[in-house]
């Protein structure tokens, strides 16, 4: 496999982070960003074969616009947050949803092994305005997301601001944004990834990820 990008140092990523979303589960909007990790191993490239494990029941796919950080920050204002953003990359947050609210905490269900397909990174400057992108997610040709980061709850700027309060955030370093309404865990009936099943991310602008599900 070919992962399109410098492996980074960190993956970060922000859960509940659209409006829609938080909608189709019923719950407030977050008063901060929620964030959680994926492991760098979970890392993959444009078809390379997304692998459910044998433990795993509940493989759930999540659209996402992902960003790519340039340079090094601690501390950095949100006014000053996206001078730090090298480019995006789409990006699906695959997950293993029977692991994730089992355990109550994210990482394992968030992290196995090809869980995080990304795609090539487009330069910042080439991407207008990263909060006003329309972003879909299609199962084997259906749309079962359809959104756009207009709907982010807290924009980019004030994610890496937020993050960068805690940790230090280093050139490389991959933020995934959140994920829009739509997913399969969420869908009445649910709609969970299974072997022979192909799931496209769509971000205009950004790109288009494709990737195959096969059983491990």
């Amino acid at each position: 496999m070919t992962v399109p990008i410098a492996r980074p140092g960190k993956i970060v990523c922000v859960g509940l982070n659209y409006r829609d979303h938080a909608e189709e589960q019923g719950v407030d909007l977050p008063a901060a960003p929620l964030f959680f990790a994926k492991y760098t191993t979970a890392l993959i490239g444009p078809g390379d074969p997304i692998v459910i494990p044998p433990v795993v029941t509940k493989c759930d796919y999540e659209a996402e616009l992902g960003v790519v950080l340039g340079a090094t920050v601690r501390n950095v204002s949100k006014e000053n947050a996206l001078e730090a953003v090298a480019g995006y990359v789409v990006a699906n947050d695959v997950s293993a949803r029977d692991l994730q609210f089992a355990d109550g905490q994210w990482t394992r269900g968030k992290s196995p092994d090809t869980f995080c397909p990304v795609g090539p990174l487009v330069p910042a400057a080439e991407v207008t305005d990263p909060h006003a992108l329309p972003i879909r997610a299609i199962l084997n040709g259906e749309t079962m997301q359809d959104s756009t980061t207009a709907n982010l709850i807290f924009g980019i700027d004030e994610v890496i601001s937020f993050a960068s309060q805690t940790s230090t955030l280093e050139a490389g370093d991959l933020i995934l944004t959140g994920t829009p309404a739509g997913v399969g865990v969420f869908r009445d009936p649910q709609r969970l990834l299974q072997p022979g099943d192909e799931i496209t991310v769509e971000v205009d602008s950004v790109g288009s990820l494709t990737n195959p599900v096969v059983a491990g």
